[in-house]
């Protein structure tokens, strides 16, 4: 496994160049977690049944699975500074033009185009952010980017679902382009100038599709992230339904989510930078278990308030894998770090369209627990997996002789 050196950025001051791509971040969670949160909302609004409104979480999920590695691809010779600012144009463009939709149809395009540059803004953030540090410590400063994600689910979602219940669930895209606008700003004053990768193309981005390393560890988060994203898409409804508490309540249930998510981060990313496929594990493990409760305690505000921390916590997978993509990609960085996001994105399709088939049969809300347990143990069987095969290709290997790629 070869591990790319980190490369100096040519200026800018480190923490200030996080907080840009943290803001940009803090944007992208917001609209991508509220969106979930206002489900009830603009179901009621547009004359939608709740799993039809859930299919607006997976248009946005499929904009970002096409999004991500197209523009990966395309944008391989951008300077990353450029590419971040245009990334960023987009996303506030595309969430404008989700308030205003006014049907099912034009709801479902402008959250597909929302999710276009999601994949791409997180990879090339992500590259940026580990650059700036040394090898060993490149998964806690990637996690410092994506706490913009996590805080977004503290402070963003909540106020988004507040304002979706006060003056309407338009409000909470409208303040995501805004929000966007200012990563723009921020990203053009303190990110770091630099004119593209020489040895960047296309071709050569699209080699990281030919390791099995880097699509098994994509299929990982696209089949183990599911289990979170179908509990969350319907955790407002299962608190009004199932719970019986008054909806006001939703907000600060989805922020004690977004506290245990930051804290998961941060930990998790410590955890990787020292055993980075035990974080890995024990993260997925986390997640059956605190998924598994779900249905046992969604009946008490307390416990089910208790067990969404929990389920937050194990949210910092994303970044354990982000780093390990990093180790397997080779020269191919911006390729698999965009594609990771479209793997999560799979994921956040994939969850919130089974726990919809579910409710849409008639089941309880509380199943989308026990279908969120299948998908992490589903994501652990594929991650041990691809472990297992690449200890089998080290074997092969002959002493003296260099790795094939993996």
């Amino acid at each position: 496994m070869t591990v790319r050196p980190p490369e100096r950025p040519a200026s800018g001051h480190p923490t200030l160049i996080i907080l840009a791509l943290a803001m940009g971040a803090f944007a992208i969670g917001t609209t991508e977690f509220a969106a979930m949160s206002l489900v009830p909302y603009f179901a009621r609004d547009l004359g939608l049944s709740e799993p039809q409104a859930g299919h607006a979480i997976s248009a946005y999920a499929l904009g970002v699975v096409v999004g991500a590695p197209t523009i990966a691809v395309l944008g391989a010779r951008l300077a990353r500074r450029t590419l971040l600012i245009g990334l960023m144009g987009m996303f506030a463009f595309a969430n404008g033009l989700s308030a205003t939709a006014s049907s099912y149809p034009s709801l479902l395009l402008f959250r597909f185009l929302s999710g276009l540059p999601h994949g791409a803004y997180f990879g090339v953030a992500a590259l940026v952010a580990a650059s700036l540090v040394p090898a060993n410590a490149r998964a806690q400063s990637v996690a410092k980017v994506m706490t913009g994600l996590t805080i977004a689910t503290i402070i963003g979602v909540p106020a988004a679902n507040w304002l979706g219940q006060i003056i309407g669930w338009r409000s909470g895209f409208g303040i995501v382009a805004g929000l966007a606008l200012v990563t723009m700003v921020l990203v053009t004053l303190f990110a770091p100038r630099d004119h593209g990768g020489p040895r960047s193309s296309p071709l050569r981005e699209l080699d990281a599709l030919r390791r099995p390393q880097v699509l098994l560890t994509l299929l990982t988060g696209a089949i183990g992230f599911g289990g979170l994203f179908c509990v969350y898409t319907y955790v407002a409804s299962t608190m009004i339904e199932v719970t019986k508490v008054r909806e006001a309540l939703v907000p600060l249930v989805l922020a004690v989510f977004g506290v245990g998510m930051t804290v998961g981060n941060l930990f998790w990313a410590w955890l990787a930078d020292r055993r980075l496929n035990h974080a890995a594990i024990g993260a997925f493990v986390w997640s059956a278990v605190a998924l598994g409760l779900f249905p046992l305690v969604a009946g008490n505000i307390w416990l089910l308030t208790f067990d969404i921390l929990l389920i937050g916590f194990g949210g910092g997978l994303g970044t354990i894998l982000q780093t390990r993509l990093m180790d397997v990609a080779g020269e191919a960085q911006a390729l698999a770090a965009a594609a990771h996001h479209s793997a999560f994105n799979v994921a956040n399709a994939l969850g919130p369209w089974l726990g919809g088939l579910a409710i849409g049969a008639g089941y309880s809300l509380r199943m989308t627990g026990w279908i969120g347990v299948g998908l992490s143990l589903g994501g652990l069987a594929v991650f041990l997996l691809t472990l297992a095969l690449h200890r089998r290709q080290e074997r092969r290997v002959p002493d003296g002789c260099c790795p094939a790629p993996v």
